[in-house]
């Protein structure tokens, strides 16, 4: 007797229960009058007479144990103790909700913002609809050219001068204009221009551009930044390539190509068998900008860099259509959750 005592002790202390009526059920299986905790007593009348006292004792234990378990299983439901021990939150929806994913143009721009920020660039932000002179003339950009047609720029009918911007160095002009140097910022947003949709071609997109400026800044200064860029954002051994180019607000002016990164530089159609794939624009900020900002130019000098980020995660991911960014097609953007 005394072994089948001890294993329903032990049967006891490991019961559990996830339901009242799981709690009924062993209530009657146990100590109901036809329980097994029951049925032992009614077998002490043949225990031995000398053996009486102690399988009395345990008897007595094991029928405290039965019943205090059974309460504090019923008392645990009611208070939801047994919930929390499974893990159980009855408060959420019937049905697991699917978990989305950060954009991967939010992606590269969080990741090229983190690469300006270890230079010790921060973010500076401007409105996305702009006047003439932010966009345009205090950037040195002439009269006639073609950027001020409406045939390039989204132009605002009812307010003359006003327009969408067509890149962030409108950004730049408000810095320079508010700030003393030294100056060290990037300007991430969304710019807009009047082309035509098509897989490399989009009427809006995103920008971000770096400003410095400060005294003795020069050329080698910008060559630098560039190489550690380039080989964070691509990869060490990314090697980079400058070619001379125009912009109104820079002189002298470069396009900074990059090794294509899917043929190592050996050729391949994405980057047309060259070796290299055009990423920025960048250049010295021309005193004239300086001086429509404020700044003297005799004293100050500076760079300035900027990139597409649509063109940056082309690269990146190996997108080969720009529309795909902004059409919200769940299949394309569930393949960007083991970027984060």
């Amino acid at each position: 007797m005394q072994e089948r005592i001890q294993q329903l002790t032990a049967e006891l202390q490991a019961l559990t229960a996830h339901s009242e009526q799981e709690v009924e059920d062993l209530r009657i299986k146990y100590i109901s009058k036809k329980g097994l905790v029951s049925q032992l007593f009614d077998e002490f009348k043949t225990v031995p007479n000398e053996e009486k006292r102690q399988v009395g004792q345990l008897l007595n234990a094991l029928k405290t144990l039965a019943t205090d378990k059974i309460n504090e299983l019923r008392a645990s439901l009611s208070s939801g103790g047994d919930d929390e021990g499974l893990g159980i939150d009855w408060s959420r929806t019937a049905y697991p909700t699917p978990l989305g994913s950060r954009h991967p143009l939010t992606i590269v721009q969080q990741e090229i913002c983190s690469i300006f920020a270890r230079l010790g660039f921060s973010i500076a932000e401007g409105p996305e609809i702009e006047d003439d002179w932010h966009v345009f003339s205090a950037l040195n950009f002439a009269e006639d050219h073609p950027a001020r047609d409406m045939q390039d720029t989204f132009f605002v009918r009812n307010a003359p001068g006003t327009l969408l911007r067509p890149h962030t160095s409108s950004v730049q002009t408000r810095t320079m204009l508010e700030s003393e140097p030294p100056i060290r910022v990037i300007c991430p947003g969304r710019v807009y221009r009047n082309e035509a949709i098509s897989y490399r071609a989009h009427c809006f997109f995103h920008q971000l551009e770096a400003l410095y400026v400060d005294q003795n800044v020069s050329f080698a200064d910008l060559k630098q930044v560039l190489l550690y860029f380039a080989q964070e954002m691509f990869g060490t051994d990314t090697k980079i390539r400058l070619r001379p180019s125009y912009f109104p607000f820079t002189e002298p002016s470069a396009e900074m190509d990059i090794s294509c990164n899917i043929c190592g530089g050996k050729g391949c159609n994405f980057c047309k068998h060259t070796g290299w794939v055009e990423i920025l624009g960048c250049g010295m900020v021309d005193p004239n900008v300086l001086e429509n900002c404020g700044i003297d130019s005799r004293k100050y000098s500076g760079y300035a860099l900027g990139m597409g980020v649509e063109r940056i995660t082309n690269l990146k991911y190996r997108v080969s259509d720009l529309r795909l960014f902004s059409e919200n097609d769940v299949r394309f953007l569930e393949q960007f959750k083991a970027a984060h």
